[in-house]
């Protein structure tokens, strides 16, 4: 047999994130010989795992590399700890490098655009397993997966229009898709975040898993409602922010707790091993013909966004990131 080619662009020593492989398991939990899941894990947990730029290209050349592994069934896309999978893009990088200066940050969205495109071209299922909040370019990049799978503490939402952007990196262009255009619109302007409870209900999540033990139980986010579906009124509120006493009763009882992802990983090798089950070509012809339904808003969209977002460097996303960034 001829030797295989190697289709990769480049070989890198990542540093912004982490690159494993981990073997993929069947119906009764046995790992299957020469099959793998390919784990694609943001690492700046002190920020919140918010992306830099070196983690932004890192990212692009992990999917191909995931993309293109043989011995790959799916592609987990993640971050390191249980606070956030992704916050965005790096305020302090954006205040201190970008701000003021629009030809570089078009560079800089060249890649952040390409990073968005590598998800959603990539060969192998994309799964999001939300370790934690996904905000603003992190629920971007989160949307462009195939699905979703949440630990049911983390938030969802935008955070451009309050802080001197426009979530045009794929929020305008995917959320519709999942929500619809009322929420869409809403969540994109006000910028109010999601619990995964409400996100869950309103479409945007596959499955979503408690994280919070208490007294060596997993119990339901204790600061929202999951125990009821309407109030007294009538008006739903399964899924929104407790208030008065009982949030405060909620606070202490997260403080009691601790955080336990297991959960989320036994559903993210569920799913897995689900998609390893199926014929490999028809999944693929699958998936790709459903994301068109992605692609036709982004690939319309992604360059005007991008000459956009890189003009707003000198006015708005100037103020707004530099606020941030200095407090």
């Amino acid at each position: 047999m001829k030797a295989l080619k190697d289709h990769d662009l480049a070989r890198v020593e990542y540093s912004g994130i982490i690159y494993e492989k981990r073997p993929c398991r069947d119906m009764n939990g046995r790992p299957v010989e020469g099959l793998y899941n390919a784990w694609i894990i943001l690492n700046n947990p002190d920020q919140l795992n918010s992306y830099t730029t070196q983690m932004v290209k890192e990212v692009i050349l992990a999917m191909r590399q995931a993309s293109n592994d043989r011995s790959v069934n799916a592609v987990v896309f993640t971050a390191v700890g249980h606070r956030a999978f992704c916050t965005g893009g790096n305020t302090k990088e954006y205040a201190e490098y970008y701000a003021g200066n629009p030809q570089e940050y078009k560079q800089y969205m060249r890649l952040f655009n390409d990073m968005v495109s590598s998800i959603l071209l990539c060969d192998k299922p994309v799964i999001n397993r939300v370790n934690g909040m996904r905000i603003a370019g992190g629920q971007e990049i989160g949307m462009a997966c195939d699905f979703s799978i949440a630990q049911d503490l983390a938030r969802f939402g935008q955070a451009g229009p309050r802080h001197g952007s426009a979530p045009i990196g794929g929020s305008t262009d995917f959320l519709h898709l999942y929500v619809g255009i009322e929420r869409a619109m809403y969540s994109c302007t006000v910028c109010e975040p999601w619990s995964a409870h409400l996100a869950y209900r309103y479409g945007l999540l596959t499955e979503i898993v408690p994280a919070l033990k208490v007294n060596g139980e997993f119990i339901p986010n204790p600061l929202v409602y999951t125990d009821r579906w309407v109030n007294d009124r009538g008006e739903i509120i399964y899924g929104l922010p407790k208030q008065g006493k009982e949030l405060q009763e909620g606070k202490e009882l997260l403080k009691s707790g601790t955080i336990d992802l297991s959960l989320l990983d036994e559903a993210v090798e569920r799913l897995c091993t689900k998609l390893m089950y199926t014929f490999p070509n028809c999944l693929s012809m699958t998936i790709h013909s459903l994301r068109k339904k992605k692609l036709e808003h982004w690939d319309r969209n992604k360059e005007t966004s991008r000459e956009w977002l890189a003009l707003n460097m000198m006015t708005e996303a100037k103020a707004g990131f530099r606020a941030f960034n200095e407090g």
